[in-house]
């Protein structure tokens, strides 16, 4: 009779430190490994930076091709740049027009 009841003082002594720690280790846990932990905040802050870089990058390519949209304007374009520019692409030239030739190995400018 006398160790039944050392057992259970000793049970009823041990089992509220037990559930205690027990809590303590779970939600623990849960602050470094659950949905809303540490670790889930470091990847949604990691996301967000890639995500701040993606519509920055985004950005910088509407602002480059509303520049060249806004070059293309009748307006904005110059005919003698344009046929030097079209004749250059089709290496084609006019009548008494004097061509120096470039090695390959040249820079035009």
């Amino acid at each position: 009779m006398r160790a039944v009841k050392a057992l259970k003082r000793g049970l009823r002594a041990i089992a509220a430190p037990t559930l205690f720690i027990g809590l303590t280790a779970y939600f623990g846990w849960n602050a470094l490994h659950g949905e809303h932990g540490i670790r889930a905040f470091q990847d949604q802050t990691q996301l967000k930076r890639e995500a701040l870089l993606a519509e920055k990058n985004a950005q910088d390519e509407q602002i480059m091709w509303k520049r060249r949209v806004t070059a293309l304007k009748e307006r904005a374009l110059d005919a003698d740049m344009l046929d030097e520019r079209s004749r250059a692409m089709l290496n084609l030239t006019k009548n008494g027009e004097i061509v120096i030739p470039y090695g390959p190995h040249d820079k035009l400018f």
